[in-house]
């Protein structure tokens, strides 16, 4: 498979996400490299489009970051300018809850879907990452959790319960509570990747996944990532995910109001 051949074909600077389709694999590409593909309410409305209804030929869908980082997180700015409007932070519910519906959408894709990670990816950006089944990063990848710092709970696209069920509730305590960040290295050994490859080699490594994809009989692929999904809700019966964006409304809307800062 040649993923170098055509250029990005469908591009919305408004919403800055790009999609390119190669035969039946489909590339999605966060692509606001000045904000570090900073998640905008805008884009996460384009990322929904895309991915809540899909072509149903396309059987792998491949998501990326453009420029040196994979995604910051939630766009700080918005957040602030949603404040000012609704104190009583409107605006971010409403980007929790779609936040939360393009997750669920990538994870209960009919496609196979596959996170291509180089730089950094912090709070929602490693919220998106993980809710795809394959995950690789460049070796210089760096992850992060840093929404205690900023006054907010971890509680952006269903992210908990999700890194809970991959990574395990006790590693999951000392990322969350300390916020510290991890490389590649570790990234792999909790399975929130599942490959570590040079960054120059990550398109390669997305090859070599979707390759034998494509050769299973389609019928067969869709009822086997159906099994997956159930399989793994069933061991996160207790998921609040459905709460996150009341909770991260109520907690910025109390964070704003007594004055506190985050770091």
């Amino acid at each position: 498979m040649n993923l170098s051949l055509p250029s990005f074909l469908s591009t919305s600077e408004r919403t800055a996400v790009r999609t390119r389709r190669e035969g039946a694999v489909l590339h999605v590409e966060l692509h606001a490299p000045e904000t570090g593909n900073a998640v905008t309410e805008a884009m996460l409305d384009r990322l929904l489009d895309i991915v809540a209804a899909p072509d149903p030929e396309v059987r792998v869908l491949v998501l990326g970051g453009a420029g040196d980082d994979f995604c910051l997180g939630g766009d700080r700015a918005e957040f602030g300018r949603w404040l000012e409007e609704d104190p009583g932070g409107r605006g971010i519910r409403v980007f929790g809850e779609k936040g939360r519906q393009v997750c669920e959408a990538i994870s209960g894709s009919r496609a196979v879907t596959i996170a291509r990670v180089q730089g950094k990816a912090i709070g929602a950006g490693l919220a998106l990452a993980l809710a795809c089944d394959l995950r690789v990063g460049a070796e210089t990848a760096a992850f992060r959790l840093p929404e205690l710092a900023l006054g907010l709970p971890t509680a952006w696209g269903g992210l908990l319960p999700r890194l809970i069920h991959e990574v395990g509730a006790a590693r999951v305590r000392d990322l969350v509570l300390t916020g510290r960040a991890f490389d590649a290295a570790e990234a792999h050994r909790l399975s929130v990747l599942q490959r570590v490859v040079p960054e120059a080699e990550l398109d390669d490594a997305v090859a070599a996944w979707a390759k034998p994809v494509l050769r299973r009989p389609e019928a067969a692929l869709r009822v086997t990532k159906a099994l997956l999904s159930s399989y793994a809700a069933a061991t996160r019966l207790a998921d609040p995910g459905f709460l996150d964006a009341e909770l991260m409304a109520s907690v910025a809307a109390a964070t704003s109001r007594g004055g506190e800062r985050g770091m």
